[in-house]
């Protein structure tokens, strides 16, 4: 069997990075759980939870997932009771924050991310996506067509991403303009979900157009990762096989993909 320890044995940068981001977890954890709000490993955190009972190897994020229902109040509980060293993240407390969900951010680090210079603080991160009830992923996918690209022209992404003025400009202007069309697509989506009692939830603003089944997700349960249990979808496997397939499958070299040059990160 292949040693996958290869890629964050002790004492190397990643696994630095993914021992502080296990810190930032269980202060997450516990800020949710002392709230009653309810939250899941999601994606990569809870494949590697159930394939590796920790980070897959070569990770470097963590991804959890609440309800839109209970974004008001983890936010406000996050930003009242993380410890010092990890700030919340959205973009209501930063500007040029223009990713449609929540980050938690280490402040004793950096990651040298074009897309980041702008933020106020560009360390390591924790990712809170947050979930909708909807009808169908038919639905879902019309909907996000507008809504992320609008969501992100209203939200300065042209400030970070975009060289060319022009074309800042002419994405902005549509932005403002489309960006009440899409959000009255986008409540009404909603409501149709609710109303019609549908078993879906999904994601917005990330060119995602699969849905997950509520019965696999709750009510949570808890499963091991790094020697701590977090929450997790209660049928995680079904959950995964949604989401993977065959997830126990270990991926070729050239699928196991890192988000950030572990060259441009700093960590203190």
């Amino acid at each position: 069997m292949e040693d996958l320890s290869k890629y964050n044995p002790e004492g190397s940068l990643l696994r630095k990075m993914q021992l502080r981001m296990l810190e930032m977890l269980t202060a997450v954890d516990k800020v949710f759980r002392n709230n009653n709000i309810q939250y899941w490993m999601g994606f990569g955190t809870l494949l590697g939870a159930v394939r590796h009972k920790g980070f897959i190897p070569w990770d470097d994020d963590i991804d959890l997932c609440i309800m839109r229902s209970d974004y008001k109040k983890a936010r406000q509980a996050l930003i009242d009771e993380l410890p010092d060293q990890f700030v919340f993240q959205d973009s209501s407390t930063d500007k040029y924050a223009f990713f449609n969900y929540a980050r938690i951010r280490d402040t004793h680090s950096k990651c040298d991310y074009p897309h980041f210079r702008k933020l106020k603080e560009q360390g390591l991160w924790l990712d809170i996506f947050v979930f909708d009830t909807v009808p169908s992923s038919k639905a879902l996918k019309f909907v996000d067509n507008i809504y992320r690209r609008t969501y992100h022209e209203t939200h300065h992404f042209g400030d970070v991403a975009y060289s060319s003025p022009l074309k800042k400009w002419l994405n902005k202007t549509a932005g403002y303009v489309l960006h009440p069309i899409s959000l009255i697509l986008f409540h009404t989506t909603n409501w149709i979900g609710k109303i019609s009692n549908t078993q879906y939830v999904g994601r917005y603003g990330l060119k995602v157009d699969r849905v997950y089944r509520t019965e696999y997700i709750f009510p949570l349960c808890e499963l091991e990762f790094e020697g701590h249990r977090f929450l997790a979808p209660n049928n995680w496997d079904a959950h995964l096989r949604e989401e993977y397939n065959d997830y126990m499958q270990i991926p070729p070299e050239n699928k196991r993909e890192q988000i950030l040059d572990l060259t441009k990160v700093e960590i203190w």
